[in-house]
């Protein structure tokens, strides 16, 4: 990440990005075909320990950024904190109230079209995160991390990070769907389109990364 003063734009760009995000994963939860592996894993933790995804996703993040500090401190920013002890709340604000007006979908033409918008939803959202370029959250600095230390592509760092999740949350009886699969392969190419036509352009900013 750049060391510059971030904007406001930067940081406004952050914190709408993380409640898009938060609200395009809780349009993947009402589908009933999958969320991205992490959620999916925290969602089920929060089942069969009886606590609110809210605070399950805060104890998960805590692990997980003991991790980061440790072996990915470069990436620890404002947005991490903000990212790790929000999303988990938002995400259920914004499912409450998806679930209450639409009720459940039970149909796979319904759940399948629930996916449909949650693609581009989150894509967004995390264009306008990533692009403000101020931390990464605690479980996506993994993937970073092992490419750092491993010297192995990105790419497949993540895929083993996010398949590992998928396991655990399949093997602790969990939902594993049509979603988790298009959140770990099908989101790039829209994130990518939204940082050029979108958020680089409205935060003034282009991260190193990608420069």
């Amino acid at each position: 990440m750049k060391t510059e003063r971030p904007t406001v734009r930067r940081v406004l760009g952050m914190v709408i990005g993380i409640v898009i995000i938060s609200l395009g994963i809780a349009i993947f939860k009402q589908s009933h075909l999958g969320n991205d592996s992490i959620t999916a894993l925290n969602i089920r933790l929060s089942e069969l320990l009886g606590i609110s995804l809210g605070v399950q996703n805060i104890c998960t993040n805590l692990v997980f950024l003991v991790v980061e500090f440790i072996w990915g401190r470069k990436y620890i920013g404002l947005g991490t904190l903000v990212n790790g002890l929000g999303c988990g709340f938002i995400i259920t604000f914004f499912y409450n109230i998806i679930a209450g007006w639409f009720g459940p979908a039970e149909q796979l033409p319904i759940q399948l079209l629930w996916v449909v918008v949650a693609v581009p939803v989150t894509a967004f959202g995390c264009s306008l995160y990533q692009t403000a370029d101020l931390g990464v959250a605690p479980y996506d600095s993994l993937a970073l991390a092992l490419q750092d230390h491993l010297h192995k592509p990105y790419f497949g760092c993540r895929v083993f990070t996010d398949a590992l999740c998928a396991v655990i949350t399949f093997l602790l009886g969990g939902l594993v769907g049509i979603g988790t699969l298009v959140c770990a392969f099908g989101l790039g190419p829209f994130i990518q389109f939204f940082n050029g036509a979108f958020s680089e352009k409205v935060l003034q900013y282009k991260p190193m990364e990608t420069a």
